[in-house]
């Protein structure tokens, strides 16, 4: 199982009402992202929430997503020819100002 993290921040001259679309937009990609082969969603689980760590390290970031994908040919497939994931991409062109993706193989060190 793959864990897939993904943290925005938002350009400060995007309107609440649009953060709030797009991650709509992000979580819906766990019943529109569907497998080349069987048709179904792939995404195992999908959380997603605003930044509220009381440390003072999120250096920016307020919105993460953390979704799980079965394995790397279904991560691969998602990051590079999933047609729901990149429609989703090309909509948010222009208004993050920072962004930051980790995956991680739970166990794997």
């Amino acid at each position: 199982m793959i864990t897939h993290i993904v943290q925005f921040q938002f350009k400060s001259s995007v309107a609440p009402e649009k953060v709030q679309e797009i991650c709509a937009h992000l979580v819906s990609l766990k019943d529109k992202c569907l497998h080349p082969t069987t048709q179904q969603p792939y995404i195992k689980s999908f959380k997603a929430g605003k930044q509220d760590s009381p440390e003072g390290m999120h250096n920016g970031i307020t919105h993460v997503f953390v979704m799980e994908l079965e394995n790397n040919e279904d991560r691969e497939y998602y990051l590079t020819k999933d047609p729901a994931h990149l429609g989703f991409v090309k909509s948010i062109d222009g208004l993050i100002e920072k962004a930051q993706v980790v995956d991680f193989t739970e166990g794997v060190f």
